[in-house]
């Protein structure tokens, strides 16, 4: 008797642990977002970071004793229209979304949706600072949006499957990155020594053990910059290409945060000499004239 009811068993203390999992999951991302971010007002008596669960719920358009008995890991149902509509109240990015939908044991009714996490306002900002290189990255190196110029600052991103737009993936792995992303060595060392520092707080998260796992087996240099278990935070620094169109481009840089630091930020890349300034804009206008329509 015993020996049969463990499956059972085993399923429904599965089941909770992923309502657990859910429910932290949902509380981390709500606290990291602030109240401005999207539309509603600071507020004065906030005893807690980010957004309250009945400002969630409203985004959200469910009710708010719901979403307080899902932060509370009831054994309550979720379809994929509402996990969609809280994946987009708390601005998740693609692997988040998907990590939602996995928790809530749904399917994901728009699996290939752009970037969910991203404002429309944001994405056209992004194109309005071209020539200037602009993209969102996540603390986990995803790069989330991009406008034209950086898709072509070493190569062309749109090529690429969405999974490998990482940058960390990109400078570990990718031929063409490695030759063409000037100080490498420098870079890696910190962003490896900054992916482990944040993966501090993530260690449950799925697509932070998949990055770490690809990472780790395609890799022997990451595998070493790994195991000096660094925790360096990045400095000011000039970053330097070598873009095959227009040569070599260098770069000061500038950190918008899009929400609590570690979270997503928008970095915009600002040319240090009046040569790289008059190389982006060949590679503006070359770049222009290939998306350009043809004329019948």
């Amino acid at each position: 008797m015993t020996a049969q009811s463990a499956p059972a068993t085993d399923d429904a203390d599965s089941a909770v642990s992923r309502r657990q999992e859910l429910a932290s999951f949902l509380r981390s991302r709500r606290e990291r977002i602030a109240p401005e971010q999207v539309g509603l007002p600071p507020g004065r008596r906030r005893r807690t970071p980010g957004l309250r669960r009945e400002e969630v719920a409203q985004l959200a358009a469910v009710g708010v004793t719901w979403y307080t008995w899902l932060e509370q890991a009831r054994d309550i149902q979720v379809s994929g229209q509402v996990a969609d509509a809280i994946a987009r109240a708390l601005m998740l990015d693609q692997n988040e979304r998907r990590h939602l939908f996995t928790l809530a044991g749904t399917a994901d009714p728009h699996p290939h949706l752009d970037c969910p996490g991203m404002s429309p306002a944001v994405r056209g900002m992004i194109d309005q600072l071209e020539p200037l290189p602009a993209a969102v990255f996540n603390s986990r190196y995803d790069i989330i949006a991009y406008n034209r110029t950086y898709g072509r600052l070493v190569t062309d991103l749109d090529a690429m499957p969405v999974e490998d737009r990482n940058v960390m993936w990109l400078a570990f792995t990718d031929p063409l990155w490695r030759e063409r992303m000037l100080d490498r060595e420098q870079n890696t060392r910190l962003m490896a020594a900054k992916f482990r520092s944040s993966m501090a707080e993530h260690l449950a998260e799925p697509a932070w053990k998949e990055m770490l796992r690809r990472l780790q087996q395609n890799s022997a240099e990451f595998r070493q910059a790994w195991e000096r278990h660094e925790v360096l935070r990045p400095g000011s620094h000039v970053k330097r290409y070598l873009n095959p169109e227009v040569g070599l481009l260098a770069f000061d840089f500038t950190h918008l945060w899009l929400g609590p630091q570690d979270g997503p930020r928008l970095t915009v890349y600002s040319p240090v000499d009046e040569v790289t300034e008059e190389r982006l804009g060949r590679l503006h206008r070359i770049v222009l004239a290939e998306r350009a329509p043809v004329a019948v």
